[in-house]
């Protein structure tokens, strides 16, 4: 077995050479990763909204509900979606299991309830700040939660930053319902699997190495965004 340095150095050869196995990968995994994520917040970030504002019966069951939601086992919704994109499950005619689409799915249902619970306590935090005006203008409730997104659009990026660190880290449901297939299905976090397990170590530090670079960049650039707009708002 390769050593700790040998395998570190081979990982960054790797890296800088352009390897197309592991770049293949980081493209699937992104494509992946990113996609799920956009869906979640098209989906939690209005059901966050509607928490915020709304009052209604059952509400304390329901936030109960989401914040529960979001120590769902992978596994589990891995298998969820498996038993249902199966041949012999409701939605096995549409021929989705094993293929990247049903690693979205699998994404999208883990961290749609963390995209709206983050969100949910963000904008009631605004929504409190902004009752009476919202009261004064006479604002019905879609428009009061149109409002309070936008207002809130800079720190609901760190809600989406969150969800994605979820997704792009995420390795037991797309296991199980992308079924790790080379050049199809593989992304970072099952390749680093299967690759350590083969001891293959210089690719699955490699892949680590990315996975790192790329959760460092997505959140500098998220803090350079949020930056430059707080500077814009007291310019």
């Amino acid at each position: 077995m390769q050593n700790i340095g040998e395998a570190i150095s081979l990982a960054f050869a790797l890296v800088l050479s352009g390897d197309g196995d592991l770049y293949r990968i980081v493209a699937l995994s992104l494509r992946v990763s990113l996609t799920a994520t956009a869906l979640a917040c098209l989906f939690g970030l209005p059901l966050g909204a509607l928490l915020a504002v709304a009052r209604f019966r059952g509400r304390a069951v329901a936030l109960v509900l989401v914040n529960a939601l979001m120590g769902l086992p992978p596994v589990v919704v891995g298998l969820l979606v498996y038993l249902h994109l199966s041949r012999s499950g409701p939605l096995g005619f549409l021929g989705l299991l094993y293929t990247p689409t049903a690693m979205i799915i699998a994404q999208c249902i883990l961290i749609t309830p963390i995209v709206a619970a983050l969100s949910r306590q963000v904008l009631e935090d605004l929504n409190d700040e902004y009752a009476e005006q919202f009261r004064s203008l006479s604002l019905t409730r879609l428009q009061s939660i149109r409002a309070l997104l936008w207002d809130g659009r800079f720190t609901l990026l760190t809600v989406a930053l969150a969800g994605f660190g979820r997704a792009v880290a995420e390795v037991g449901a797309v296991i199980i319902v992308g079924g790790n297939i080379d050049h199809l299905t593989r992304v970072m976090t099952t390749a680093i699997a299967l690759e350590t397990s083969k001891g293959d170590l210089a690719l699955a530090l490699a892949l680590g190495i990315v996975l790192m670079v790329i959760a460092l960049g997505v959140n500098g650039l998220v803090q350079s965004v949020r930056m430059s707009a707080v500077r814009q708002a007291y310019a």
